[in-house]
């Protein structure tokens, strides 16, 4: 839904650049460079009287892909990130990813979340010792730091993200 907005504000953007004389104006690399994700949400300046903005989804939760991704946006991260090990079938797991998801958005970027299903990727749960699901890690430089597994409330969640980011 944000997508198709953004679109679309972006096309109207491109379209009421039509001159009078019905040709169009170029549209510079210029036009998108100030194209950021802040705390706000995703903002792009297409003209110095038009600013787009949608939600902030663009970096606080992923999918890892495969192990060198896992690598790169996890191990090798500044940014403290918390891992959810979870499967398609579990239903706890349909329950935590969104409320845990939901408390890494508040964070304003001071963590993010990488997700994990166990079912494409066996050989980060097996190295990870994750035995049951949903399991989370919490990961900082590159280490194990603490991690649950089950379900919590979102002042468990709180509690776990605040030590996590202290």
């Amino acid at each position: 839904m944000a997508q198709r907005l953004l679109l679309r504000r972006f096309l109207a953007s491109i379209i009421s650049r039509k001159s009078s004389r019905g040709r169009w104006t170029p549209l510079t690399s210029g036009a998108l460079q100030n194209l950021q994700c802040s705390p706000g949400g995703l903002a792009a300046t297409p003209s110095p009287t038009q600013t787009i903005h949608t939600t902030r989804v663009c970096t606080t939760t992923f999918n890892i892909q495969d192990g060198p991704d896992f690598q790169d946006r996890v191990v090798n991260s500044d940014t403290p990130v918390v891992v959810d090990f979870h499967a398609q079938w579990c239903g706890p797991c349909k329950i935590l990813g969104p409320r845990l998801e939901k408390m890494v958005a508040k964070q304003h970027g001071k963590v993010v979340m990488a997700k994990v299903d166990i079912d494409d990727h066996t050989d980060l749960a097996l190295e990870y010792e994750v035995s049951a699901v949903p399991t989370v890690l919490a990961i900082k430089n590159g280490d194990v730091v603490d991690k649950f597994v089950g379900i919590k409330d979102e002042d468990q969640l709180e509690a776990f993200l605040k030590k996590l980011i202290g």
